[in-house]
């Protein structure tokens, strides 16, 4: 997802469409926490053996949904368990209500609830709610970005060298082996890799300085548009592979003063 303030200067309170995706990210963050500790999972594969849904996933997208249809009704939602609802008033909602479901799956910590808005386009409003940790990033346009309601900044990283910087890999076994050649390529480059499982943490750690930058292939938009909203408001500058609008087919989110020489490695390491 973009945004720009001309492109996203939408007719409705940007702040009342924050406090609603952060509310509904922790409603449903919520519910899939109760659920995982509560529930024996039914878990199935969608587009390879392992890229896997348990029925929490599902609960807590309905949960969303069914927030959203009753207070925002004519705004579009797209869902990664399968909402695909129009809308006329030129608002959209991307939801993914488990990102890291793998994660989930095995009761490891870095999931998330990931929520976003856009207008025509260009992302207003995000939250990327994490439920073990009970860590609530967000941002709207123009406004910052926020851990649990206080200001968070990018790294001040200028040294590629002594850069962490976090990525994920494909579902798709034959991607995945291509990702996995180039970070072997890159990895005596920098300081070390990080591998989280959650796209949208992933993003959120790079807005609060935890890693100094993130890059990604093959993402959905409901992966990347909270958590890419969090990072560029937070400070970090956000691009495609190429150096152009980040896009989710490729994301390269970085600390300003390693973003070029980041770019030119991911390039180096990819040919």
């Amino acid at each position: 997802m973009k945004g720009s303030p001309i492109e996203a200067n939408g007719p409705d309170d940007p702040d009342a469409l924050l406090e609603l995706a952060t509310r509904v990210a922790r409603e449903a963050g919520a519910l899939a926490l109760t659920g995982r500790r509560g529930s024996v999972l039914e878990r199935v594969t969608k587009s390879s053996t392992t890229d896997l849904v348990t029925q929490h996933d599902r609960a807590a997208e309905a949960l969303i949904v069914g927030q959203l249809r009753t207070e925002r009704p004519t705004d579009a939602i797209v869902g990664e368990e399968g909402a695909m609802l129009d809308g006329t008033s030129g608002y959209a909602w991307f939801l993914d209500p488990i990102d890291g479901t793998t994660n989930f799956v095995y009761d490891l910590p870095a999931w998330c609830t990931s929520v976003a808005v856009a207008y025509h386009g260009s992302t207003v409003a995000g939250a990327v709610y994490v439920p073990v940790a009970d860590e609530m990033f967000a941002a709207r346009l123009g406004g910052g970005a926020t851990l649990d309601g206080r200001p968070i900044r990018c790294s001040v990283e200028t040294d590629l060298s002594l850069a962490l910087v976090a990525t994920g890999f494909s579902y798709v076994p034959v991607r995945r082996g291509v990702q996995a050649a180039a970070i072997a390529r890159l990895i005596a480059e920098i300081r070390d890799i990080r591998r989280s499982g959650s796209a949208a943490i992933d993003l959120c750690w790079a807005a609060a300085g935890r890693v100094d930058a993130y890059f990604e292939e093959h993402l959905n938009s409901w992966d990347a548009a909270a958590g890419e909203l969090i990072a560029r408001e937070a400070g970090c500058t956000t691009s495609d592979f190429d150096g152009g609008p980040s896009d989710p087919s490729n994301i390269v989110v970085a600390a300003p003063g390693i973003h070029a020489a980041l770019l030119d490695l991911i390039r180096r390491s990819l040919d």
